[in-house]
């Protein structure tokens, strides 16, 4: 074969092409900033830009951002801060490469927020904590979430994508449901003669929330199984903002996004804090307010308000050293002068629109045989005899499948796995109502 047909001449259309893929997977770059208000010291925060793992021979790094809204103390909040992140990697089987690792988060998350809670309860404390934890790998987002501190996040494009799910009772018929078919009792306070008070509560303890980290004093269909939804962003970045309730109770998406446009994460961060404060405030001198949103308010300016604002930005181009005009201009006339026949070489048009943000994942299901089933993301490469939850070793025949005792209507025999230990396994039966564990 001849030098020539070896050395076929590369279209500037395909040029172009693999210079756009090359740009899309750059990983972005990640500012944030946080501001807060304490009130009761409950509000912890996790923020980490520089978390490794090692792929091969390589080492990639991902960045990682939580929210802990704690009740009854500060002590279940500083636990998950301190030993989710690592409850959640030690999920994941090791060796994958970028995608397998992305498509692996879902399930394990939902080991981690699990096995946190479960360690968590040994103790025997009785402080609870919501929970907002963020992960970032390149373009790719993944949220879990349990209670009612809430994630946005805001694309240029104009989309607002809600990436975590609210547990208040009060707003969440299925999971009232689903609590009063596992034997908890929902009501509000009642102040006496009859007359109920405040949000509705599970009881007992009395938590006004359905999915938590830690809360030993209440039932356990009190869960800690986190929602998970998992987006892929356009390569034009976007803004993130995790609040803890009291935020939201004052403002929606669009005010919290508006009242801080154009400002750097911590400037933003101290405003919207700032603004709710203000909303709050307000509020106090409004006779016209419902018992209801008076509650509301007089919680908030009692409560921890917590914010952190995240910038996600396309990473900037080295800058071209400048040359002269005519330089210039010969160069691009030498390079886009064309004949008609040459037509095939134009770039496709496809390649000059801009991407779009994908949502790949979302499941909020409390059910461990449905969040943990083997259909899931790189299944295969779990190991089959190790806790899906604790990740202890299981000797052959000493573990129970995930879908013992469910009634599951694909078929499923009970040796199917994943696999639990009998520690794990009574947890999971205790969420689901079928066994009490000793609190």
């Amino acid at each position: 074969m001849s030098s020539k047909s070896q050395h076929q001449p590369v279209p500037l259309s395909v040029l172009l092409q693999r210079d756009s893929e090359d740009e899309k997977m750059e990983k972005p770059e990640i500012v944030h900033g946080v501001a807060s208000q304490s009130k009761k010291g409950e509000d912890y925060t996790l923020l980490k830009t520089e978390c490794q793992r090692t792929i091969g021979d390589d080492v990639a790094t991902f960045s990682v951002f939580g929210l802990f809204d704690g009740h009854n103390g500060s002590a279940a909040a500083i636990y998950t801060k301190e030993n989710l992140l690592n409850n959640v990697l030690n999920a994941i089987p090791a060796d994958l490469n970028t995608d397998e690792w992305v498509a692996a988060l879902p399930r394990a998350l939902v080991a981690g927020f699990v096995k946190t809670d479960k360690d968590f309860q040994e103790k025997a404390k009785i402080s609870g904590t919501t929970v907002t934890l963020v992960i970032i790998e390149g373009w790719f987002i993944t949220v879990a979430s349990v209670g009612d501190s809430r994630c946005i996040f805001d694309s240029p494009d104009g989309g607002i994508y809600h990436l975590s799910a609210d547990h208040r009772l009060e707003c969440n018929e299925e999971e009232r449901e689903r609590i009063t078919s596992s034997g908890g009792d929902i009501g509000r306070l009642n102040a006496g003669g009859g007359t109920e008070i405040g949000p509705l509560r599970c009881w007992p303890g009395g938590l006004c929330l359905s999915r938590s980290i830690g809360d030993r004093d209440v039932g356990e269909f009190i869960v800690p199984v986190p929602y998970v939804k998992q987006i892929k962003m356009s390569t034009a970045g976007g803004r993130m903002i995790i609040s803890s309730d009291g935020v939201w109770d004052a403002l929606s998406a669009e005010a919290a996004l508006d009242c801080c446009r154009g400002m750097p994460p911590d400037a933003a961060a101290t405003q919207i804090v700032k603004v709710n404060i203000s909303y709050l405030s307000h509020k106090s001198s409004d006779s016209l307010v419902s018992s209801e949103q008076e509650a509301l308010r007089e919680n908030g300016l009692r409560d921890d308000t917590t914010c952190i604002v995240i910038d996600i930005l396309p990473q900037e181009k080295p800058a071209t050293p400048s040359l002269p005009k005519r330089t210039v201009h010969r160069m691009l006339m030498s390079l886009f002068r064309r004949k008609p026949s040459e037509s095939s070489s134009r770039p496709d048009k496809k390649h000059m629109e801009p991407d779009d943000v994908e949502e790949l994942f979302e499941e909020g299901s409390a059910m461990l045989s449905k969040r943990l089933h083997a259909k899931y993301p790189v299944c295969n490469m779990f190991k089959l005899f190790m806790c899906a939850i604790c990740q202890v070793e299981l000797k052959p025949g000493e573990g129970i499948s995930v879908h013992a005792g469910t009634s599951n209507t694909v078929k499923l025999r009970q040796w199917d796995g994943p696999f639990l230990c009998s520690s794990c396994q009574a947890k999971k039966e205790a969420m689901e109502g079928k066994k009490t564990v000793r609190r």
